[in-house]
C-alpha cells in the first residue's frame, strides 16, 4: 500500500520518483540490499565479485531512527535479496519489506541475544549483537546461507569467502582480548552513551553501564545521568565514552562531576568514509578496542 500511494503521487503530479544511485549503475550483477553500512562492509567480504552490496543508509547515520524515503523504496524493489540486523533494530524497515516481493534474511538469526534490564526497554533484546566477534562469524554465515540460496551457482566461493573472513574475524578478536589485558580488574567497566557494547564486553569480560539503553529521541535524562555518575563514582571508572553518531553532552556532565576522562568516540552504527578511522567493519571493532584499552589504562 505504501508503494501504491508513492507511486500514484508521483503519477498524479506528473513526475517520476526519484531514482537512486543503486538504480542508475550499469553493473549487471544482482544488488544485495542491507539497512546500514555495517552490515554492507561484513556481505562484501562474503560476497566477493559476484554480487553488488548496497546500503539503505549512509555513513554516518543514525539507524535507530532513520526515516525511509520514496528513492529507498525504489531501491528496495530492485534488490534481490535485503539483508537485516533483526532484533527490533529496524522497525523504520519492515513497514515496506514485507509489502515486497524481495527475499530477506536476518542476519542475528542464532544469537544468543542479551536482554535489556533497565528503561523503557526493558526485558527487550539488545539489538547490537554484531559488535561481538563472535556473534559476526555467525552473521557471516548467515550471509554465505543466504548468498548460496540466491546464487547456488557460485555457493563455494560464497562459503570459501565466509571461511577466509572469520578467520580475520577471530583475528582481531584475539588482538583485542591482549590490548585489554593491561587493564586492571577493577577498572574493566565500560561506561558508553548507548548500551550498543554488551556483546562486545560480554566478550572482552567488562562489566558495562550506560546513559540509555537503545538511541531515543529523549537521551541523556537527568536520572540516567545522576545513574551513570553513581556506576562510575563506585567503581572508581578512570574514563567513560560516547559513540560517533549522538551528542556526548550528557556524557560530558558525568565525566565532569566524577572526574573520569571523556577518553574519546566510539562507532557502532555506522562505518566511517575511506579515509576516516573505520572504513571497514574489522577497522571498526580495532579502533572501539584500542580507544577503550586507551583510555582505561590512561595511555
Amino acid at each position: 500500500m505504501l508503494l501504491a500511494g508513492i507511486a500514484a503521487l508521483a503519477l498524479a503530479s506528473g513526475c517520476t520518483l526519484p531514482t537512486t544511485k543503486a538504480a542508475q549503475t550499469d553493473d549487471p550483477r544482482p544488488l544485495v540490499l542491507t539497512t546500514f553500512t555495517v552490515l554492507a562492509d561484513i556481505a562484501r567480504n562474503v560476497a566477493g565479485e559476484h554480487l553488488r552490496v548496497e546500503s539503505i543508509t549512509k555513513i554516518g547515520a543514525e539507524i535507530h531512527g532513520y526515516e525511509p524515503t520514496p528513492g529507498d523504496l525504489q531501491t528496495a524493489a530492485d534488490a534481490a535479496l535485503i539483508l537485516d540486523n533483526g532484533l527490533g533494530l529496524e522497525s523504520w524497515f519492515a513497514q515496506f519489506v514485507t509489502e515486497l516481493d524481495v527475499p530477506h534474511a536476518v542476519l542475528s538469526a542464532g544469537v544468543e541475544p542479551i536482554t535489556i534490564s533497565n528503561g523503557a526497554y526493558s526485558g527487550k533484546a539488545n539489538p547490537h549483537a554484531w559488535m561481538s566477534p563472535t556473534n559476526a562469524m555467525i552473521y557471516v554465515d548467515n550471509i554465505a546461507n543466504a548468498f548460496a540460496e540466491l546464487d547456488p551457482a557460485h555457493a563455494a566461493d560464497y562459503r570459501s569467502n565466509a571461511d577466509s573472513y572469520k578467520a580475520q574475524i577471530r583475528d582481531v578478536r584475539d588482538t583485542l582480548v591482549r590490548q585489554l589485558e593491561p587493564v586492571p580488574p577493577q577498572q574493566r567497566a565500560l561506561v558508553t552513551c548507548e548500551g550498543a557494547f554488551s556483546y562486545l564486553a560480554r566478550d572482552i569480560g567488562l562489566s558495562e553501564a550506560y546513559l540509555w539503553p537503545v538511541n531515543a529521541e529523549r537521551e541523556g535524562t537527568p536520572r540516567q545521568v545522576v545513574g551513570a555518575i553513581d556506576f562510575v563514582d563506585s567503581n572508581d571508572v578512570p574514563a567513560v565514552f560516547c559513540e560517533s553518531t549522538v551528542s556526548d553532552k550528557a556524557q560530558q556532565a558525568v565525566a565532569e562531576d566524577t572526574g573520569a576522562r571523556l577518553a574519546g568516540k566510539l562507532y557502532v552504527d555506522s562505518l566511517s568514509p575511506a579515509d576516516g578511522p573505520v572504513p571497514t567493519y574489522l577497522d571498526l571493532l580495532a579502533f572501539d578496542t584500542r580507544t577503550i584499552a586507551q583510555g582505561l589504562t590512561g595511555r
